[in-house]
């Protein structure tokens, strides 16, 4: 894959050998995602967010990468607060705002509607999440995340087993997740969740074609027992027809310290895309689990800054350039490791 100027707009996209070349670039991303060191390589450059459905992680996250490569950000979050309001096409807001942007990333509640975005743009455009398509940067950084947790167990990412639980239809994260993991070698999957909300056929097809084991079941005790990735997600409520359907899944498949204990493997990862959500009716993902040793979803959250800052360096070709712009940190920056 030719990086320079690309968009990203789907997982479909990259081979093995170019994953390998994000997570070489990522783990180079370390000291200036730490602050211990200041880089302005791209001084000047513009990221223009344009974010039509609600997002915290991913949002702040593409920003803050962009920061720290010296850039600056404008940001449009909601479509009522954009021209779209008004009857504006994406054909159009692609047009104006890669006029004032060096690079842009979007999400939208409608599949494909990146796509239909990059098309119109005159700048690289990133996928921040198309409905319940796909989420290709969350992909990426959710697979770096495994990576770095399996190296520590003296594990790599072919011959690993990961179960994935929850809202399995609508999730686009996980959408995106396994069609990277086609492009590795013998990974067992299995597919927790109420019949109504499994994992679309395509992606399970998709899967053994790969030549992986996949399982597909309800049953959660049982099936997260000899894995060595727990992956939670929530019902994504957002997507249903009422409030009314959602509220008959929430709270269905919660994993809690008590279940993690009795069930889980003791070096178990626990990942998560995140928002979990914590109210108690659903509470997926228990806060009893905080500080357990094998939860990684706030290492997620500080892998995403890293995988971000390497898309952005490669789609802007400065990866080479990063640190002969660095400078010392003058503030002070304490920051524990997650």
């Amino acid at each position: 894959m030719d990086f320079i100027g690309a968009n990203i707009l789907s997982v479909s996209q990259f081979e093995r050998a170019d994953i390998d070349r994000v997570f070489g670039v990522a783990d180079t991303m370390g000291p200036y995602a730490r602050r211990e060191k200041v880089t302005r390589v791209l001084e000047g450059a513009i990221l223009g967010n344009m974010f039509l459905e609600p997002s915290t992680r991913t949002r702040l996250s593409f920003g803050a990468a962009f920061n720290l490569l010296g850039g600056m950000v404008r940001e449009t979050v909601g479509i009522t607060a954009s021209a779209m309001a008004k009857g504006e096409s994406l054909y159009d807001t692609a047009r104006v705002l890669s006029g004032y942007s060096d690079i842009i990333c979007m999400r939208h509640p409608q599949a494909g509607s990146v796509a239909e975005f990059a098309a119109a743009s005159r700048v690289p455009v990133i996928n921040g999440g198309d409905g319940a398509n796909e989420h290709p940067t969350q992909a990426l950084l959710d697979l770096y995340t495994i990576r770095k947790e399996l190296a520590g167990k003296g594990r790599a990412l072919d011959d690993f087993r990961i179960a994935m639980i929850g809202d399995l239809k609508h999730g686009r994260t996980v959408h995106s997740l396994c069609k990277l993991l086609c492009l590795f070698e013998k990974v067992q999957l299995t597919f927790i969740s109420p019949p109504e909300l499994a994992m679309p056929d395509a992606v399970v097809e998709q899967l053994r074609a790969a030549g992986h084991q996949v399982t597909v079941t309800d049953q959660l005790e049982a099936s997260i027992a000899h894995v060595d990735i727990v992956y939670s997600t929530r019902i994504q409520e957002e997507r249903f027809a009422s409030q009314e359907e959602a509220n008959l899944y929430r709270g269905r498949f919660r994993l809690n310290r008590e279940i993690f204990t009795r069930h889980c493997e003791p070096n178990t990862v626990i990942m998560h895309p995140l928002p979990r959500d914590s109210r108690a009716e659903a509470n997926e993902l228990d806060t009893d689990l905080n500080e357990h040793p094998s939860l990684a979803i706030f290492r997620q959250t500080d892998n995403g800054l890293l995988v971000r800052m390497a898309l952005f360096a490669m789609l802007l070709g400065v990866e080479g350039d990063v640190d002969k712009y660095a400078r010392p940190v003058r503030w002070h920056s304490r920051r524990t490791p997650i």
